[in-house]
């Protein structure tokens, strides 16, 4: 009989992983095929299909609890952990801007909405969706605040640092997406009950995990092969390793009891969200790195995954 640890993540390589890897396969393949347009594709997914997810999800989360904003904080503290740990590399290593802003979004942001939920919903059903939603909703509103302002910034002429610039925050409807739905719940406002502006909502949200990731797959067709050295292996490294053992410590320093804190350093265990690679592309970062990070780190995760997994189970009392 095989031990439950083991089948367990024999479930995830199989149910959660392969399927993400697959449907980027197909943006890859009909890439080659066809020669998709990459420009049209970023385009639909940050100005029409992220914002209706965003929208749908926000709006469907439970009324944060105290519980939930220590989840919270414990996600803005990860994101800006992970940040300073990636500016130090950066300065250390001497990367150029673009370089640097690469880094910088592929290690801060991570995948917790279609990889981080479905693998939490797995492996803890009775928390792990309830308690990742919360790290969904932070991240994503980080991502379009923060992270496009790394996206979106400049160098300065004099001393090449990066200099923020707020205008194209502002001119991102994800961001005002957030907002709008925080007002509708806070509100009670039955926004689902419009049906012709909830299902549209809907059906855009649920096409938003293949798109993006049929996106991935088409930018990684255009991408000139990268070798596995300077910002893509540190990107990865601390993504993987850097990201689940700030987790650790993070969810002592909160207090977490063990099932939330198990869920949540699995959860950071997740790859570099997809939205870093689109913004990256968009902004003209370094966006050939960039994809390399989401691909390899969603084909390398299921290692940290499989051993934290492993380990939670063999070493917690839940």
């Amino acid at each position: 009989m095989i031990p439950e640890p083991v089948s367990m993540i024999w479930y995830i390589l199989r149910d959660v992983c392969l399927p993400i890897l697959l449907v980027i396969g197909f943006g890859w393949f009909f890439d080659r095929r066809y020669k998709i347009d990459l420009e049209s594709l970023v385009k639909l997914n940050l100005y029409l299909f992220v914002p209706a997810f965003i929208f749908v999800r926000v709006t469907q989360s439970e009324v944060a609890t105290r519980l939930g904003l220590s989840i919270v904080g414990f996600t803005v503290t990860m994101i800006l952990s992970m940040g300073l740990l990636s500016l130090i590399i950066a300065q250390f290593r001497g990367y150029p801007p673009e370089h640097k802003k690469t880094l910088l979004l592929s290690s801060m942001f991570y995948n917790c909405g279609n990889y981080g939920i479905p693998l939490t919903a797995l492996a803890f059903p009775s928390v792990g969706p309830g308690v990742q939603v919360f790290c969904l909703m932070t991240m994503n509103i980080a991502t379009f605040s923060l992270g496009l302002m790394l996206a979106s910034a400049k160098p300065c002429p004099q001393n090449r640092s990066i200099r923020l610039n707020l205008n194209p925050v502002f001119k991102q409807p994800s961001l005002y997406a957030i907002f709008t739905a925080i007002l509708l719940k806070t509100t009670s406002v039955p926004v689902q009950d419009f049906i012709f502006i909830w299902k549209p909502a809907e059906f855009l949200a649920d096409a938003l995990v293949g798109l993006a990731l049929v996106t991935l797959g088409v930018q990684l067709s255009k991408t000139k092969r990268t070798t596995f050295r300077g910002p893509l292996v540190w990107a990865l490294t601390i993504r993987l390793l850097a990201g689940p053992a700030c987790a650790l410590g993070l969810t002592a320093l909160f207090g977490f009891e063990p099932a939330i804190a198990a869920v949540l350093i699995l959860g950071a265990a997740a790859p570099t969200a997809v939205n870093t690679a689109l913004l990256a592309h968009e902004f003209e970062a370094d966006s050939q790195t960039a994809a390399a990070v989401v691909f390899y780190s969603t084909l390398l995760s299921f290692i940290p995954v499989a051993l934290i997994l492993l380990w939670i189970r063999l070493s917690w009392t839940l």
